[in-house]
């Protein structure tokens, strides 16, 4: 019985390895510099900055650092460590003497059903949904070597890349009438544009003319020709990286000082070399959409490599201890805070809230994002001192165990009985 209590409650800080806190913190509130985007922004404008909005001077220099730090680095990191949290959650189970496949696949369903509401009552961008049908299929290869996770992980990957290369190379041979609905998705015409920015900063009903057939479309045709190759094949890729050691802070401080100039070197190069030809392009849909988007494809998972691998040097370092804790804290609710900037952003910018969808500039967007940053910190920080979990947290184990977890800590933490990061 002892056993399952503690299978139940939170796990022990002794027994957290606190690396995947602080990457998951790092990762949960890097997230939401393109996010925002797609909160504040037609939906076009996140994959083509040329759509709507200003797009020159500090607007143009915004994007640019979006592009190369956050577009897709944040889901490649989310990915992996969903991978890894697999493994976790098996290995917690079998020592446990759990039967572990009921368990996860509640744990599973639960997480859609919670992305599911997410997506179709307040926002379209949701990934939770994303990422509990990827689960499915990925925690089948749990018992895989690293090795071929790693392999099989990344030609997962390149299908989506060679489904939008074949995509490109055939849009000679569309119909015309099917290349112009591609043209207007890609860019829209003014109506269309209208008809977005009314629907949303309209009420919470008038929203759902948008939102639901965005979600739709989000989690069938995306998820087909791309986030489920790219979701479930990092998933893989973080299962070989937790077993080899390298996401618990473990392997030598040489082997991550490389990750790092490795990943930036590569990411680096691919995506500012895919933005000077993007521009040059001049985001035309027959190259920007296809080949011009394969760049930051492939080079944001260097860039995540090199965030991975800074964030384990970092937690190696008994300095940073004092930086990195209030990640952790983040991280240890990263379901709470992922959906608290969707109520905190769509008050913002939806015609529920203050109705600025559509107005805002990306300059603004950024600094929106640091504030909300600041607040997503001290709230975790402060929540984390008088409780063990977040309250999505809570409710997502209560849902996954069916008994309610202990939510209050018995006593406030403090910074003395922090695990160490090292």
């Amino acid at each position: 019985m002892g056993n399952q209590s503690l299978l139940i409650g939170p796990t022990p800080l002794s027994q957290r390895i606190v690396s995947l806190d602080v990457l998951r913190g790092f990762a949960v509130l890097g997230i939401l510099i393109m996010n925002i985007q797609s909160y504040s922004m037609i939906e076009a404008a996140y994959i083509n900055p040329a759509a709507y909005g200003d797009l020159t001077g500090g607007n143009k220099w915004v994007w640019i650092f979006s592009h190369i730090f956050a577009d897709q680095k944040f889901m490649t990191l989310f990915s992996i460590l969903f991978g890894a949290g697999i493994i976790l959650l098996f290995e917690r189970m079998d020592t446990s003497g759990r039967r572990s496949v009921p368990v996860f696949l509640r744990r599973i369903f639960w997480l859609f059903v919670i992305g599911m509401i997410h997506a179709y009552m307040l926002w379209s961008g949701d990934i939770l949904v994303i990422y509990a049908l990827c689960a499915i299929g990925a925690f089948g290869f749990r018992k895989k070597s690293p090795r071929f996770l790693l392999i099989f992980g990344l030609i997962v990957v390149s299908v989506a890349s060679m489904i939008y290369l074949f995509s490109g190379a055939s849009m000679p041979f569309i119909p015309p009438e099917s290349k112009q609905g591609m043209l207007l998705a890609w860019k829209p015409v003014a109506e269309s544009i209208q008809r977005e920015i009314a629907a949303l900063q309209g009420n919470w009903l008038a929203q759902m003319e948008h939102r639901i057939p965005s979600a739709i479309k989000f989690q069938t045709f995306l998820f087909l020709i791309f986030s489920s190759w790219r979701a479930g094949g990092l998933m893989l890729v973080g299962m070989a990286l937790y077993k080899w050691g390298i996401l618990s802070a473990t392997r030598s401080r040489w082997f991550y000082t490389w990750l790092i100039l490795g990943g930036l070197t590569f990411g680096l190069t691919m995506i500012v070399t895919g933005i000077v030809k993007n521009f040059e392009a001049n985001w035309s849909l027959e190259y920007s959409m296809f080949l011009g988007s394969q760049f930051n494809y492939w080079g944001s998972l260097g860039i995540a490599a090199a965030y991975l691998g800074a964030i384990m040097l970092l937690c190696q370092t008994q300095w940073a201890n004092s930086l990195l804790n209030p990640l952790a804290k983040v991280g240890r609710m990263a379901l709470t805070n992922y959906l608290l900037q969707t109520i905190i952003c769509t008050t913002i910018f939806y015609g529920h809230g203050f109705g600025l969808f559509g107005t805002v500039e990306r300059m603004v967007q950024i600094l929106i994002v640091f504030a909300i940053w600041a607040g997503q910190i001290l709230f975790s920080v402060i929540w984390m001192t008088y409780f063990q979990m977040g309250p999505a947290e809570w409710l997502w184990r209560m849902l996954t165990y069916l008994k309610p977890p202990q939510l209050r800590a018995s006593a406030p933490a403090s910074a003395e009985s922090l695990a160490p990061l090292s």
